[in-house]
């Protein structure tokens, strides 16, 4: 058990923000997939839909910390490219 006062402090907060990251991250993985439920379903609207509601999600969580920001690019890109080749 902690015993100086900021490891103290530390131990009351790191749950709490564990707890929000892993909410974070459950969000954003939810937004993805449902873009890619529906680049499977080969509805090129509702994909596109999709992406726009998942865009600024996935942004959020880089900024937030919680994912880096080059993985979000790259995923935000892929994601893109997928609903672009739709015809």
């Amino acid at each position: 058990m902690a015993n100086i006062k900021s490891a103290k402090k530390r131990a009351r907060q790191t749950p709490k923000r564990t707890a929000v990251n892993r909410n974070r991250l459950t969000r954003i993985r939810t937004f993805v997939k449902s873009v890619e439920e529906a680049i499977a379903s080969g509805d090129k609207s509702a994909a596109s839909a999709a992406l726009r509601a998942a865009q600024p999600e996935m942004m959020r969580g880089s900024t937030k910390g919680v994912v880096h920001k080059r993985t979000v690019s790259r995923k935000l890109s892929r994601l893109s490219a997928r609903v672009k080749a739709l015809s």
